[in-house]
């Protein structure tokens, strides 16, 4: 494992936890409810989903340019947000090392 990696895992383990914590005192209805509570709330979720959904398209064309997998990493994105990425981005590193 490289620097980099490990960054990424510290930040994606981090915010996993968080991730867990939050459904855990919340639910996934809670979460979603708060988002939306108001304008100024809904304008950050609503960002939320534009650079996710961004991002996953960047995945997605990456994906296919470094030879991996890209679908589980979707599926995280959109159950559980930028997990999906980070843990992408680690996978990738690997990939790249090992060429």
């Amino acid at each position: 494992m490289n620097k980099k990696q490990i960054l990424l895992s510290v930040v994606a383990l981090d915010f996993l936890a968080l991730s867990a914590w939050a459904i855990l005192e919340h639910g996934l209805r809670g979460i979603f409810e708060s988002a939306f509570q108001s304008w100024a709330t809904g304008l950050l979720a609503i960002d939320l989903i534009l650079a996710l959904s961004m991002i996953a398209g960047w995945m997605w064309v990456d994906a296919r340019r470094h030879g991996l997998t890209v679908w589980p990493y979707l599926v995280i994105t959109g159950a559980l947000g930028s997990a999906g990425p980070l843990l992408y981005l680690i996978r990738r590193e690997s990939r790249l090392r090992s060429k």
